[in-house]
């Protein structure tokens, strides 16, 4: 939408083909129905929020920044607000109201949206002349292929434009999911449906610290998810060479020293009773008999006959809590997808295809993510203003 809109505003005659039965599908169940259109910061702190190609996206940042997508929106009738950590999103915390934005301005300037799924590029003499669609044929002097990754597959991202760029001679890099739920070696059918809140989280490689944040999470059936989560999973790069595994603070306002003295209060107040027992003011009940199995204290042992090195041991999982990572969940279940077309086979100032005269590529489609935040949306509005501007201009 955003590429159909760039271009028809420079008087370029646009045809949007879209599958969906109404446009912005996805659009609409970003930021859990919310939309968290972008995030409200500088050109460097938008690279820094992309672990992969990042600097690819400079021109197109610089053309078209989080400012300027803000502006852009709030002239279109959309009032917008800023959160916590930057996040912007409609003042009405509806996504629709975005996705209909743009389609109110896509039909004042005459965009013609078609209701099929482009199957094929038609391609003379290194040159795009069209698409083939389900129905019927396009012919076109410039093509921008915006058709997503492979995630959420419902909404209308299928791969197929990948394919489509596999034909015309692009490499695609491999597809996998980023902001991704993790699978684990079964602690989460313990303790599924427990929602932690303000815990902090410290992701290994092979040993090796790679991040840390703070944040909630949530055990599933399959493992762990929430936005803690999704954000630890875009560093997890490497399954199948790595191994993973997580280290979860269950009291990060409290350094070890403190929460000492409190694990003495609790056991002086408890101790005369089984340690099973002994630890419901310091924790979710649920989660109480995980760190008794971890802690390798008898859950039937007298409070005040745990040793200093037993608690001092029960310290230590309560600030360091272990989760082995089996691995992430498919793709179809991530936000977004890692992976795409090899962005050096693209012009990053127009997003044009070094390899098609005529063919573009805008978001997912190209082998850039990003973390959660509103950089993924902010890659799909400066990579699609790139492209529409730069269609226009040659069509």
């Amino acid at each position: 939408m955003m590429a159909a809109v760039s271009a028809a505003e420079l008087g370029a005659s646009v045809t949007l083909l879209e599958p969906n039965e109404r446009l912005g599908k996805k659009l609409n169940i970003t930021g859990k129905g919310r939309c968290n259109l972008t995030n409200n910061t500088g050109i460097p702190e938008l690279m820094g929020n992309i672990p992969r190609n990042g600097k690819f996206l400079y021109s197109a940042f610089s053309r078209f920044n989080a400012q300027d997508v803000m502006v852009f929106f709030e002239d279109l009738g959309v009032p917008l607000k800023t959160e916590r950590g930057n996040r912007v999103f409609p003042v009405s915390d509806r996504a629709f109201d975005i996705s209909a934005a743009l389609e109110r301005r896509l039909k004042k300037l005459g965009v013609r949206v078609v209701r099929d799924r482009a199957k094929s590029l038609e391609i003379q003499d290194g040159a795009v002349r069209g698409v083939t669609g389900e129905e019927n044929r396009y012919p076109a002097e410039a093509v921008i292929l915006a058709t997503g990754g492979v995630s959420y597959p419902a909404t209308g991202s299928t791969g197929e434009g990948h394919r489509m760029a596999a034909e015309a001679g692009h490499t695609v890099t491999p597809l996998r999911g980023s902001l991704v739920p993790l699978r684990d070696f079964g602690l989460g059918k313990t303790l599924q449906g427990l929602s932690l809140r303000n815990v902090g989280l410290t992701v290994f490689e092979n040993s090796k610290k790679i991040y840390t944040d703070f944040g909630e999470l949530v055990f599933t059936h399959f493992g762990l998810s929430g936005p803690l989560i999704l954000s630890a999973s875009a560093h997890m790069r490497r399954f199948g060479e790595r191994a993973y595994h997580l280290e979860i603070d269950f009291k990060p306002a409290l350094d070890e020293a403190v929460l000492d003295r409190r694990l003495l209060t609790d056991f002086e107040k408890y101790q005369n009773q089984d340690f099973c027992n002994a630890l419901d003011g310091l924790l979710p009940k649920k989660l109480i008999p995980e760190v008794i199995r971890v802690s390798d204290i008898d859950p039937r042992r007298k409070v005040h006959d745990i040793t200093r090195e037993q608690r001092r041991g029960l310290l230590q999982i309560l600030k360091r809590f272990p989760v082995v990572i089996a691995g992430p969940c498919p793709v179809t279940d991530a936000i977004v997808t890692s992976g795409g077309v090899k962005v050096k086979e693209i012009n990053p100032a127009s997003m044009a295809s070094k390899l098609v005269d005529g063919l573009y590529f805008a978001g997912e489609i190209i082998d850039v993510d990003a973390y959660t935040g509103g950089f993924n949306l902010q890659i799909a509005w400066s990579t699609g203003r790139a492209a529409g501007v730069a269609a226009a201009e040659e069509a």
